[in-house]
C-alpha cells in the first residue's frame, strides 16, 4: 500500500473487539468507533531492516493502518482515539467508496491530506535513517514547508498560529463589512491591519 516496499507488507486484520477488550473501553467509546469504522487492517510495518536503512535513535518502526469507514463524514476524534490506543507511530488511511486520505497525529494535532482515489495515495521513503524517514512522512502528510532552522514540531506550531490568524482576519473582515458605525468600523479595520502585520512577521 502507498507504494511502500513489498518487504513492509503485513495485511493483518485488527479486530475492533480485540481493541475494546484490551483497552477496556466503555460503551460510549465503543459506540463512537462503531458508528464510523467498519474494519481495521495493519497493512505495512516499516522498520530499518525492511527498507535497508539505519535504525533511528527514537523511531524504530511505523505502521500503516487502513481504516474502512462506514461514512465519509467521519469524526476525526474517532481516529485520534485509535491513535492513542495504539502506542506506535501510525499512518492512518481512512477509506470510503474508493477514496482515501492519509492522516497522522503529532502531539495531538491532526495532519492529513485531501481525499483522493485510494490507488493514488502514496508515501515516499526519504532519509538516511528511520528518524529522518518518519519526519519526512509527517512533512508529506501535513503538506509542510519546513523553514530553515525550524524543527517539524516548530513548523507545525507556526503554521497552526498562522491558520488561527487568517481565520480571525476573515472573521473581522465580515464584521467590518456589516458594521454601520464609522468609529467601530475604523477600530475593526485597525485590528485587521495589526493581525495582518503579525501574520507577515511584523512587516
Amino acid at each position: 500500500m502507498l507504494g511502500l516496499p513489498k518487504s513492509t507488507e503485513v495485511n493483518k486484520p485488527l479486530p475492533k473487539n480485540a481493541i475494546y477488550t484490551k483497552f477496556q473501553m466503555n460503551t460510549a467509546a465503543k459506540d463512537r468507533i462503531d458508528a464510523d469504522i467498519s474494519r481495521i487492517f495493519i497493512v505495512n510495518e516499516v522498520t530499518a531492516d525492511k527498507i535497508n536503512l539505519k535504525d533511528g535513535e527514537t523511531v524504530k518502526s511505523f505502521f500503516v493502518v487502513s481504516v474502512l469507514l462506514k461514512r465519509k463524514a467521519f469524526d476525526e476524534r474517532t481516529l485520534l482515539t485509535l491513535s492513542r490506543l495504539i502506542p506506535q507511530n501510525l499512518v492512518l488511511v481512512p477509506e470510503y467508496a474508493g477514496e482515501g486520505k492519509l492522516m497522522t497525529f503529532r502531539n495531538g494535532k491532526c495532519l492529513q491530506t485531501d481525499w483522493r482515489p485510494t490507488e493514488a495515495l502514496s508515501l515516499e521513503i526519504k532519509g538516511l535513517d528511520l528518524d529522518a524517514v518518519w519526519e519526512n512522512v509527517i512533512v508529506q502528510i501535513g503538506g509542510l514547508t519546513v523553514a530553515a532552522g525550524n524543527t517539524v514540531d516548530e513548523q507545525i506550531r507556526i503554521d497552526e498560529q498562522k491558520s488561527k490568524l487568517q481565520k480571525e482576519i476573515e472573521r473581522l473582515k465580515k464584521r467590518a463589512r456589516a458594521e454601520v458605525q464609522p468609529k467601530k468600523k475604523f477600530e475593526i479595520v485597525q485590528k485587521i491591519k495589526e493581525l495582518q502585520r503579525e501574520l507577515n512577521g511584523g512587516k
